[in-house]
């Protein structure tokens, strides 16, 4: 039976301490059957590769690329912080208080 990660206290791309944390799939599950997905990942890789992010960090995430971009090319904590305007939102987002909800 493969692992998951445990859930840490801080969200992993803003690193504020948040409470209630979601799972991010770096290689997004629905894209798991794919063939393509399957030749280029391992099982274990598909299954356990995966942050823990805060909701204004997960919605900024699939806001940035769409999810065959992000299971592709941007599956990794390092890649996904290569795409600007993610890490400009993470850095404006990581001296905010918990609770806070960004606007639409």
């Amino acid at each position: 039976m493969l692992k998951l990660p445990p859930q840490p206290d801080n969200c992993e791309l803003c690193e504020r301490p948040v409470t209630k944390l979601t799972r991010h799939h770096l290689i997004p599950k629905h894209l798991h059957r794919k063939k393509r997905f399957q030749k280029l990942f391992t099982k274990e890789d598909l299954i356990t590769r995966t942050l823990w992010v805060c909701r204004p960090c997960h919605n900024a995430i699939h806001k940035a690329r769409s999810e065959p971009d992000l299971g592709l090319y941007y599956n990794t904590r390092e890649k996904l912080l290569e795409l600007e305007e993610l890490r400009t939102f993470v850095e404006w987002l990581k001296d905010k208080p918990e609770g806070f909800v960004p606007k639409k």
